[in-house]
């Protein structure tokens, strides 16, 4: 065997230089100590399939401390000593025929010797012989575990153990064997009875005084997808210098970046596939995924689809444009209602004032007042009293606001219809009225509300789906169904004060209220049927923000409709503010 070493060795060593030897796993870089190597630098760079090793523990410690004095107990030892450093462990001289060889000093150490001759590392089939012999000694030992379990007498009080077992029945113990060696791998068999260890591919790195290292660059797997088996590290691999060619593709296709997967071509090999972008949400961060790694909950994609980046966290805030606009423009239209209020209160007893029932005029500011007030509750980072306050305070206040208005077309019907001879509808005009269908209208909102407070409350919610790259801070409603049956009672009765007061536009000018209801319910309306497909399109602060502006547009409607001419009288046309112009109703 060493003689066909030897001359494998001699042809590749006289083979031309400048390539890349790929070698299999029964290929040994070593010479025989009696006979002399040639230069090992054509062989620089080679890669090698190898048999799987690991170094186990104490090894190079045993192998620094390995001596001739060993050769008495082993007479490998000498000759391979004798052979390797080139001396004699004899007290005697022996002629080679050439001359004398020098007495070995004893102090010789292996790690001196150039690689061809000796490696210090453990090769794989030295890995292996260690392994069988752990494997063999330990399936030793669990067979004469059992049989002290199995076969033992007693012969005078002592117990006696008669272990008689044949060769054969050491496979048995050997096929189920599994164990932790030295070097922290789990050693077992497989199906076949074969080591499961694979291999392992090395880059082979010679230097100018002969010597070489091996350095493990990539690894082969025996079980797995065939696509997963071949590993290899090419960055940590040193090429032989007189190669300048470009590194090779070994895929039928370019290299998948980040931000894509592979997909098998069909019908085609395993190292055939297409490149497909990673599905929102999910990234691949290296080149050549199998599969995209889904982003966490608090995470997004970014556009390459390559990096998982925190969503940022979104409501609609007092700290931003939007937010501050439909703040400032809430607060200035209470401001402007509670300037009418201070209007009216200064002019308690003049005629306009008095017509149509000054408390259902004062009743009806106070809500609108509210109404504005009550839209800073959508404003803000929701908290559990206000995701409970704002969509019920919003509703029973609304319902307020529109049954005033309802009562003040109601009282403008009824004050025509009693002036007429003998009706008996004079003693409904005025308080008891209003005061009823305020009462009564409000009443079953408050209702509502109450319902959809006990059974499905509103509450603080977090979205991390709707929107991409943000996480919604918002109020759930609870029960959408009773949110829509507080805005369809509000719809219902804006649509019954709109018809009324459309129905009895065209009374005598004396009761003219009449016009400017039918025009503010007709903006109302318009206002909450375009919020409906507005606000089931919109996602995240937008959706607060479209309710603002539909409560403020729409109480903007009713007040400037139905008390902006009443002011215009009262401040820049006083004249007309007499009992001859204006009929008293009350």
């Amino acid at each position: 065997m060493h003689f066909l070493n030897y001359y494998f060795h001699v042809a590749l060593l006289n083979s031309p230089t400048g390539i890349v030897w790929i070698v299999t796993t029964h290929w040994e870089f070593t010479v025989p100590p009696s006979h002399k190597y040639r230069d090992i630098q054509t062989f620089h760079g080679m890669l090698s399939f190898t048999i799987h090793s690991e170094e186990p523990l104490g090894f190079q410690t045993f192998l620094q401390n390995i001596n001739p004095s060993w050769a008495k107990e082993d007479g490998f030892i000498q000759d391979f000593w004798e052979q390797a450093f080139k001396c004699s462990l004899k007290s005697l001289s022996l002629q080679d025929g050439k001359g004398t060889k020098k007495i070995c000093r004893g102090d010789e150490k292996l790690e001196t010797l150039p690689g061809p001759l000796f490696e210090m590392s453990m090769s794989g089939h030295s890995y292996n012989i260690y392994n069988a012999a752990q494997a063999v000694a330990r399936a030793l030992h669990t067979m004469y575990e059992e049989s002290i379990s199995k076969y033992r007498s007693r012969v005078a009080g002592r117990r006696s153990v008669h272990w008689n077992l044949h060769p054969w029945e050491l496979n048995h113990f050997l096929k189920s064997i599994s164990f932790n060696n030295n070097a922290g791998e789990t050693i077992q068999f497989g199906e076949n009875q074969e080591l499961t260890a694979g291999f392992d591919v090395t880059n082979w790195v010679t230097f100018p005084n002969q010597s070489f290292v091996r350095v493990k660059v990539g690894s082969w797997k025996t079980q797995g997808p065939i696509e997963e088996r071949l590993t290899l590290q090419d960055e940590s691999i040193v090429w032989n210098k007189n190669f300048n060619q470009v590194v090779p593709i070994s895929v039928c296709n370019e290299n998948c970046f980040p931000g894509y997967s592979k997909r098998k071509k069909e019908g085609e090999l395993f190292c055939c596939y297409d490149c497909i972008p990673c599905p929102e949400g999910k990234i691949s961060e290296q080149e050549d995924m199998d599969t995209c790694s889904e982003c966490l909950e608090d995470y997004y994609s970014n556009e390459n689809q390559d990096q998982c980046i925190p969503k940022l966290t979104t409501y609609l805030s007092y700290h931003e444009p939007l937010g501050i606009t439909l703040a400032l423009s809430s607060v200035a239209f209470a401001l402007i209602t509670a300037f009418v209020i201070r209007t009216f209160t200064k002019n308690w007893e003049t005629p306009i004032v008095k017509a149509n029932n000054r408390s259902l005029t004062y009743t009806l500011l106070v809500s609108l007042l509210l109404c504005f007030l009550c839209s800073l509750l959508f404003i803000g980072q929701p908290q559990k009293l206000t995701c409970l306050l704002r969509q019920t305070a919003f509703g029973i206040v609304f319902a307020v606001a529109v049954s005033s208005v309802l009562a003040k077309t109601l009282n403008v019907v009824l004050a025509f219809m009693a002036t007429r001879p003998g009706s008996r509808m004079r003693k409904w005009v005025g308080i008891k009225l209003t005061s009823l269908v305020v009462t009564s209208c409000s009443s079953v909102q408050a209702g509502i509300c109450a319902l959809w407070l006990s059974t499905s409350p509103p509450y603080p919610d977090i979205d991390k789906h709707s929107l991409k790259g943000k996480i919604i801070l918002e109020c759930n409603e609870g029960s959408t169904f009773m949110f829509y049956c507080v805005l369809g009672y509000m719809g219902f009765l804006a649509v019954v004060s709109f018809l009324v007061a459309y129905l009895v536009r065209k009374l005598p000018d004396s009761f003219n209220e009449a016009r400017f209801i039918t025009f503010s319910m007709l903006v109302f309306c318009s206002v909450w049927l375009s919020f409906i497909p507005t606000y089931l399109s919109t996602k995240g602060k937008y959706t607060a923000a479209v309710e603002i502006f539909s409560i403020l547009s729409s109480s903007a409607g009713l007040l400037l409709c139905i008390f902006c001419p009443k002011c215009y009288i009262i401040v820049f046309r006083p004249d007309l503010n007499r009992k001859q112009v204006i009929r008293r109703t009350e």
